[in-house]
């Protein structure tokens, strides 16, 4: 298991005063999240609530015929639970661990706890709801219009994000799945952008280049997303 520095390294939890965090840090549990852990079934329950370190899950909708598409992606910046304090209880998605490693959990009605007090943890979870909620719109929207290859540059670059390394451990058919297209059309893609230098992709790992040359292919909806995260949560990544 990749250890993260501490409950910290999630950025949710490091922009709570001390105080808050110091209420529930014996209770946050330091778990492994494996790549392909089902965190939460389609309509299932949470019994935690989960705050990524140095993993990546992926919220995916799954057809009744078995296709599926992410809508998603939640890592440190975020944390995997918003329907509890919705109201919502479920959700019709599942979550599943996209990249490895590890993060932190809390009991759902701790998290509830906290929530109820109408402090600071409630507005920071609200303001990472409605950011959520942006990808989540944006995502819809970059299936819909634009081209695969833009589509692999906004996931590429979003992943890149959340971790503090160029290289990915992701298979072409896994990224088909969480784009939602043929695996043909990711592996046409790939090696455009292998053509171009931006990446090099071997079996199951790729390593990128040329961020820039990413960030010149990619469509505005990347851009969308990270500028609605930085306008609601920029003060939170400062601390």
């Amino acid at each position: 298991m990749d250890l993260p520095r501490g409950p910290t390294q999630n950025h949710l939890l490091a922009a709570l005063p001390a105080a808050e965090l110091e209420r529930i840090a014996p209770q946050l549990e330091l778990v492994p999240m494996l790549l392909g852990d089902v965190l939460c079934e389609s309509g299932g329950q949470l019994q935690h609530v989960y705050f990524p370190a140095t993993a990546i899950v992926s919220l995916q909708y799954t057809t009744e015929d078995g296709g599926s598409a992410e809508i998603a992606g939640v890592g440190n910046e975020g944390m995997l639970g918003v329907s509890l304090f919705l109201g919502g209880n479920s959700t019709p998605h599942c979550a599943t661990v996209q990249t490895g490693g590890s993060g932190y959990r809390l009991k759902t009605h701790l998290l509830l706890e906290e929530f109820n007090r109408a402090g600071p943890m409630m507005r920071l979870l609200l303001r990472y709801t409605q950011a959520l909620m942006t990808q989540m719109s944006q995502t819809a929207v970059c299936n819909r219009h634009h081209s695969v290859e833009q589509q692999l540059c906004r996931w590429l670059l979003a992943t890149l994000d959340r971790l503090p390394s160029t290289e990915l451990t992701m298979t072409q058919e896994l990224i088909a799945s969480m784009i939602g297209v043929r695996r043909e059309g990711i592996t046409a893609a790939a090696g455009h952008l292998q053509q171009a230098q931006c990446i090099r992709y071997r079996r199951g790992h790729i390593t990128v280049l040329d961020r820039q040359g990413l960030e010149s292919r990619v469509c505005e909806c990347y851009g969308v997303v990270k500028n609605e995260y930085d306008r609601l949560l920029g003060d939170v990544r400062q601390r």
